[in-house]
């Protein structure tokens, strides 16, 4: 099982991602609220802005602060272990 870091020392196992997007759209503020109210939200953004969500296949709403582009690269590249420039204080 492979990992991939999407912020602040957080990891998801990448075989469970279905897709990741940007949190900007209606609906994909409605799917975030939705997954609120049944608690089915992880949020890994340490207080940021939330500029990516990921589903996963357990149908769970994981929130990051890493951009959406950051995340698929380092799923194509298999690159998991470098910090993002972001990350820094």
């Amino acid at each position: 099982m492979k990992f991939i870091n999407i912020g602040f020392g957080n990891m998801v196992a990448s075989d469970r991602i279905i897709t990741i997007v940007s949190p900007d759209s209606a609906p994909v503020k409605r799917l975030i609220q939705d997954a609120k109210d049944t608690g089915r939200v992880i949020d890994v953004s340490c207080g940021r802005r939330t500029r990516s969500v990921i589903i996963t296949d357990s149908e769970h709403v994981i929130l990051s602060a890493i951009q959406s582009e950051t995340i698929a690269n380092r799923l194509d590249t298999g690159d998991s272990t470098d910090e993002d420039p972001e990350e820094g204080d």
